[in-house]
């Protein structure tokens, strides 16, 4: 059965803490990163929320960190959602491979953390992501399926993919484009998994609101590639430890969008690469669904009875 666990802060103190009631029982364990936490703690943590809860700190007399520590790896899948293929100009019958990226793990934040939109961008975006927790280390090709995914994932986490637009495109630069310091926020709590909770993955709704307004509205179920297929290419190219994270990929409803009519997408193609980013840069400017100074973002994951409730994170943006 799943349960949820924060990292927090408390008194000068961090530690892990079983959420449950509105408050979280901390645990006695030490666990310095991700990695320790999901090695060595995670039995620690089934104990406690299978003893009860009558010993709970309300969540609002401690600092929820991310569940996910800096050192681990942050790697990320993108167009990824069928809705946001096709809002990107991309015909999903045309995806043939898998898109996949690096976030640098610096940009990692605390769930609630404010946003920092540096002087220079113009262009700021959300991406809300479904995380997935790496449950065990992996060295070499290895064959996931539904029947054993939760032998290689541990956990669910709520992530943003907080993206400059106007570096990421013009700039072909992915990873310093979604790379600034706090373009990951990540929590507000692991939601641990077993392979019970597994057939509700497909079930989990990605919901993110604006300064209140609905933006992003999808199922898990809506991914291109899932989990079980991701994670068996990943494994024939390169290594993860317990507690690396992999975003998913974000639905559709990013404040980027790609040309609507075939021809102004046709006549880009003649323009100079650099006339081409100049007139993106200036038309999208007045676009009001791009991130401000004093925007906030909430951003929430959870299947529609609670069973897997990946919680909710609030993000104000200033400006850098």
């Amino acid at each position: 059965m799943a349960i949820n666990v924060a990292r927090y802060e408390l008194n000068g103190n961090i530690g892990w803490g079983v959420v449950a009631d509105g408050g979280l029982t901390p645990l006695v364990g030490t666990y310095e990163t991700t990695g320790d936490f999901i090695r060595d703690g995670r039995e620690e943590a089934r104990s406690i929320a299978a003893s009860g809860t009558e010993n709970n700190i309300p969540l609002d007399h401690v600092t929820l960190l991310s569940p996910v520590t800096q050192n681990q790896q942050y790697v990320c899948q993108g167009t990824n959602y069928v809705s946001h293929l096709v809002e990107s100009g991309i015909d999903p019958e045309q995806q043939t491979f898998n898109m996949i990226f690096r976030k640098a793990s610096s940009c990692i934040a605390p769930p609630n953390t404010d946003v920092i939109r540096p002087a220079h961008v113009k262009l700021l975006d959300y991406e809300l992501e479904l995380g997935l927790i790496f449950g065990r280390k992996i060295d070499g090709p290895v064959e996931v399926t539904w029947d054993n995914l939760a032998d290689y994932v541990a956990a669910l986490v709520v992530n943003n993919d907080i993206s400059a637009r106007d570096v990421q495109l013009p700039q072909w630069q992915f990873y310093k484009g979604k790379s600034y310091r706090t373009f990951g926020p990540t929590g507000p709590w692991l939601t641990l998994i077993d392979q019970g909770d597994v057939e509700h993955i497909p079930e989990l709704r990605l919901q993110l609101f604006v300064n209140g307004k609905s933006r992003q509205d999808a199922l898990a179920d809506d991914l291109f590639f899932q989990p079980p297929e991701t994670l068996t290419e990943l494994s024939g190219v390169q290594d993860f430890a317990e507690g690396d994270l992999l975003a998913t990929g974000t639905p559709g409803g990013v404040a980027m969008q790609a040309p609507k009519s075939k021809l102004l997408m046709f006549i880009s193609k003649l323009i100079p690469e650099a006339k081409k980013w100049e007139i993106f840069i200036n038309k999208n400017v007045s676009n009001p669904d791009f991130l401000k100074p004093d925007d906030v973002i909430q951003s929430r994951i959870a299947t529609a009875d609670c069973s897997l409730d990946l919680g909710t994170q609030t993000n104000k943006i200033v400006q850098g």
